[in-house]
């Protein structure tokens, strides 16, 4: 028997938005603390949202190249995960697995056979890892673009490192991007929302009720 799709809502930045992932049946709720993104929120707001989430889903901070403080500070919340969504290095993703006592997802971006391949030596040193698609050059932000990367790339790639598929996924794509990649896990922002930052219920609930179909 297959093991059970992970669903993973990101970018949330209301209670009644984080309500209605619960609802709906996500698995991990992820929140975003970086300023340049339209789901950016603020520490205060993540604690509240991560306390209310606490024991009902599990939840993720994404941090964008975090120095030791940030990493201290979000870890104190008691997250079940953070995400990693900049240029760390693979030593810089093992010094805040170690520091942090948190459960590490590090973001890959993928564009290339070069990046697949990079894809082996950060899962030594993560707990999960996370494909999205390699952002264009001049972009101000690391990720959450709406871009999809060509799936074929990843057939190279070591089938026994399990990872979680991100990058332009929507509630129509996600059924197809499942049955042609077979990841452990689906993650979604901007493909569920009807304005950048802004989450649309109804996006969600068929986002997650296609990706379980699929399965």
């Amino acid at each position: 028997m297959a093991d059970p799709l992970i669903i993973k809502i990101c970018g949330i930045k209301t209670p009644d938005i984080l309500e209605t992932a619960i609802a709906a049946g996500a698995d991990i709720v992820g929140f975003m603390h970086f300023a340049r993104s339209p789901c950016h929120s603020s520490v205060e707001v993540i604690a509240d949202l991560v306390s209310q989430a606490r024991g009902r889903v599990q939840t993720c901070v994404v941090l964008v190249n975090p120095d030791n403080s940030c990493v201290a500070e979000f870890a104190a919340l008691g997250p079940d995960w953070i995400q990693l969504h900049g240029p760390e290095t693979p030593c810089r993703v093992a010094a805040i697995r170690s520091e942090a006592g948190v459960e590490i997802m590090k973001a890959m971006p993928i564009s290339s056979a070069e990046d697949v391949a990079q894809v082996t030596t950060f899962a030594e040193v993560a707990d999960s890892i996370l494909l999205d698609a390699r952002p264009p050059k001049g972009a101000d932000r690391p990720g959450r673009l709406g871009d999809t990367f060509d799936w074929a790339l990843l057939k190279v790639l070591d089938p026994s490192i399990p990872f979680m598929l991100s990058g332009g996924l929507t509630s129509t794509t996600v059924a197809d991007a499942i049955k042609i990649v077979r990841p452990f896990g689906v993650d979604v922002s901007s493909g569920v929302e009807s304005a950048p930052g802004v989450k649309d219920k109804r996006l969600i609930e068929a986002f997650i009720q296609n990706a379980r179909a699929a399965v």
